[in-house]
């Protein structure tokens, strides 16, 4: 018995041992700084999981992080350590072991810190998030001038930052061509009358996916697409496919909304549920996500119709997944994998600044075939949607509303209103129904 023992506390000793020796034998390896517009993100790159700790100092105002039993004897810094609000790096051995990384910065922060495993392009990782610099504040809803806004389409370009997404065979990162895609999709949908773009990024830095979908409802977006490039083993896989939100994760969602509502304001529709029971408050919001999975999938299967007239397609039907990006319960979402960065082909294509445009323009045209054929009430989409069918739209006049007011709000004469409505005079009465000619004149 006391043999059995002994044996097992070496054992354990040698184990203990094994355990040091692989913690003292590793590496900070690098310091990589990535801004976004809102935030800072500092990444240390490590041979080991290690552990750390982090607080802040101030006058002047610090981020420090301490990693025990660490070396850094090699490490590399990026070739300007002012990025965002880091104004500087420096790196230190500490004196009883491991390594200290204090981040100097211009303003006070609230740091969040993870560690991250290997992956395919990255090894053992340290993210520090130093953020937000500033409150991201919703713009107001452009309008032509004459009360009806414009539909808002949030473009998200996948991966960014240390996330490089998908890597082809001749190192494509599916972040560089979903960015230059989504600019150009968003500089069309901006030419389109009517229809206005926002990006979630901007910019080669990574966004958290709920912060994509807070952004997108932060604008008031009528529709959120998601810019990506896929990828597979096999490398003669190839084509463009669509995704919209599964029904089982919209349920798993819910929860999660439903749990945070008491935090929640205008959460569905302009709908707080913060003062609902819970049954009424999971029968709306069950209504918000059936309806805005309903209409995604109209808004790309148009999409997915439209790159089957440039490209080949993966898969010929919208097809539905897990995916957190897709989960907004009141804006219609999808995510449109554009090609195989893995098919060398593709990959090529991708790279092409023709094809991308080509690519911008499929998507638009979906988007704009979906908003011509479900107008939101209100917007400028409605009107012209319903001058391009030529239906006449009907008004009801509000208290003090004059004839000048309409005729400026439609783009018509106040003859023409007066001729379609026969009407003698100015004077309107409200609550009033009137009817806005096709033509203007």
């Amino acid at each position: 018995m006391r043999s059995s023992r002994w044996i097992r506390t070496c054992l354990a000793a040698v184990a203990l041992l094994q355990a040091t020796v692989a913690f003292a034998a590793a590496d900070l390896q690098e310091v990589r700084l990535w801004a976004s517009p809102d935030s800072t993100r500092v990444v240390l790159d490590l041979s080991a999981p290690v552990s750390y700790s982090v607080f802040t100092l101030s006058d002047p105002e610090r981020v420090v992080i301490d990693l025990e039993q660490l070396a850094a004897d090699s490490v590399r810094l990026p070739a300007s350590t002012a990025v965002g609000i880091v104004s500087g790096v420096r790196v230190a051995a500490r004196d009883n072991g491991g390594v200290r990384v204090v981040l100097d910065l211009t303003t006070r922060v609230e740091p969040k810190s993870f560690l991250t495993p290997p992956n395919e392009t990255y090894g053992h990782r340290l993210v520090v998030d130093l953020g937000p610099q500033q409150a991201l504040h919703p713009v107001k809803i452009a309008s032509d001038g004459n009360g009806q806004r414009d539909v808002v389409v949030a473009i998200d370009a996948g991966h960014g930052g240390e996330d490089p997404g998908a890597i082809g065979k001749s190192g494509t990162r599916e972040k560089t061509v979903a960015l230059a895609i989504a600019r150009r999709l968003a500089e069309r949908i901006n030419a389109e009358p009517g229809m206005r773009a926002v990006l979630t990024r901007d910019g080669d830095y990574f966004v958290q996916f709920r912060d994509r979908i807070k952004r997108a409802r932060d604008q008031k977006a009528d529709l959120f697409v998601s810019v990506h490039a896929d990828a597979f083993v096999n490398r003669s896989v190839r084509g463009s496919s669509v995704y919209v939100l599964s029904t089982r994760r919209a349920s798993n969602e819910a929860a999660r909304w439903l749990a945070d509502r008491e935090n929640a304001a205008d959460l569905i529709g302009g709908v707080s549920l913060d003062d609902k029971s819970d049954v009424l408050a999971s029968v709306l919001l069950d209504l918000s996500q059936n309806a805005s999975i309903s209409a995604s999938q109209d808004a790309a299967t148009r999409v997915l119709e439209e790159l089957d007239r440039i490209g080949q397609l993966k898969k010929s039907e919208v097809q539905h997944a897990s995916l957190i990006v897709l989960t907004s319960p009141d804006v219609p979402s999808m995510l449109v994998e554009t090609a195989y960065i893995s098919n060398p082909e593709e990959e090529r294509r991708l790279r092409d600044p023709d094809h991308q445009a080509r690519l911008a323009g499929a998507i638009q045209s979906g988007v704009r075939r979906y908003f011509y054929d479900n107008p939101p009430p209100g917007t400028r989409i409605a009107m012209l949607a319903a001058r391009e069918r030529g239906q006449a739209m009907r008004h009801v006049v509000s208290p003090g509303e004059t004839l000048v007011d309409i005729a400026a709000r439609y783009a018509v004469s106040q003859d023409a209103l007066r001729r379609q409505n026969r009407l003698d005079g100015a004077l309107l009465t409200a609550g009033t129904i009137l009817e806005i000619p096709v033509s203007g004149t």
